[in-house]
């Protein structure tokens, strides 16, 4: 092959190299003009029946030909490899957001969520969550918190009481807890003071099911413990949790009250999220009132303190409880309770998976 010819090979080799599209063309091209049949492979061969002095002239024409070939496949090989690549990401691109019609989206209950955003609250300010077991003595639910056994809340009316061995029931001296402060007595008992405890779960009443009420519902009931404690700060404490749950300028008041593990006691009212008080007469959340009933709280009993191993002459406290369920009606204008417990899908993922 004369020199002219080696050339003419190279150039249309590199030619139709730059001139692939994709890398099939470029398949095609390196069989054409680097494969055993291409011309630069047929020149090659024929070397070998040159006279020895033209040998090496025309070895090294065709090795500096065929080495340009080669490093420009190379090196369309890589560009039209990283062409695709691209091509393939944008092709191919899976949006991991949309839903599938084969599994349903699920969401967290509103109770847990709600319940861990008021925990969330607490923890804010230093308190801790306290948890205790649902199934309790008889003495942490009633006698450690000042109710006798004379008091109307351990008739069975009220109380769901485990059977007995023998089957005498109400002698079991075990109970469904009826709400959860047993928790903060199991706290006093293991614990010393400051306490700042903040206790959710769920409790148990022989109430009827209907809109309003549940034999089984969430309470959540916190306990502070310390030197100076006053009724004061029971009320910055309210107002702080109230605001936070409901918005800026959402404040407590209180209503004097019994309850007998507090002295004194009261019944705590939330000032209307709806109408702030300020239209209070057409409001139909609060119903003219501009307040609504949330909760009940007060000063620890001192009896209490002592029954649970706490020097009630240096350390005084304050605890409060409302429900969680009730809590979350008020939030997000629900009319019937049974709507948490139900398991109606459709309500479940309404709340998505945040408060």
């Amino acid at each position: 092959m004369q020199p002219e010819e080696v050339d003419a090979a190279r150039d249309a080799a590199l030619a139709a190299i730059a001139a692939a599209t994709d890398l099939d063309d470029l398949k095609r091209v390196r069989t054409e003009h680097a494969g055993d049949r291409s011309p630069l492979a047929l020149a090659n061969r024929e070397i070998g029946a040159l006279p020895p002095q033209a040998r090496k002239e025309a070895g090294q024409r065709v090795g500096q030909a065929r080495g340009a070939v080669n490093q420009a496949l190379a090196a369309r090989q890589e560009v039209l490899d990283a062409e695709q690549a691209e091509r393939i990401l944008v092709e191919e691109t899976v949006d991991v957001t949309l839903t599938t019609d084969r599994v349903p989206a699920g969401a967290r209950h509103p109770i847990t969520t709600g319940s861990e955003l008021i925990a969330d609250i607490f923890v804010a300010m230093g308190w801790e969550v306290a948890e205790g077991p649902v199934i309790e003595a008889e003495w942490l639910n009633f006698d450690a918190l000042n109710l006798g056994p004379d008091h109307p809340a351990r008739t069975m009316q009220d109380t769901f009481w485990t059977a007995s061995p023998d089957g005498a029931g109400v002698e079991s001296g075990v109970v469904l807890r009826t709400h959860t402060s047993p928790v903060q007595a199991r706290t006093m008992l293991t614990r010393t003071p400051p306490i700042y405890v903040v206790c959710p779960g769920r409790v148990f009443r022989t109430d009827e099911y209907d809109a309003t009420h549940s034999p089984m519902f969430h309470q959540v009931e916190g306990l502070a413990i310390d030197e100076g404690i006053s009724m004061a700060h029971l009320k910055g404490t309210l107002d702080h949790f109230a605001s936070q749950l409901f918005g800026e300028g959402i404040t407590t008041r209180f209503r004097p009250s019994y309850f007998p593990f507090t002295e004194p006691s009261a019944e705590v009212d939330l000032r209307c999220f709806v109408c702030k008080g300020e239209d209070a007469a057409t409001c139909r959340t609060c119903r003219g009132e501009g307040w609504i009933e949330w909760g009940g709280c007060g000063v620890v009993n001192p009896r209490v303190l002592t029954a649970c191993g706490v020097d009630a002459d240096r350390y005084t406290g304050f605890a409060f409880g409302m429900g969680i369920d009730r809590t979350l009606m008020f939030r997000h204008g629900l009319s019937d309770l049974r709507a948490l417990f139900e398991g109606d899908i459709r309500f479940t993922t309404a709340f998505g998976t945040e408060l």
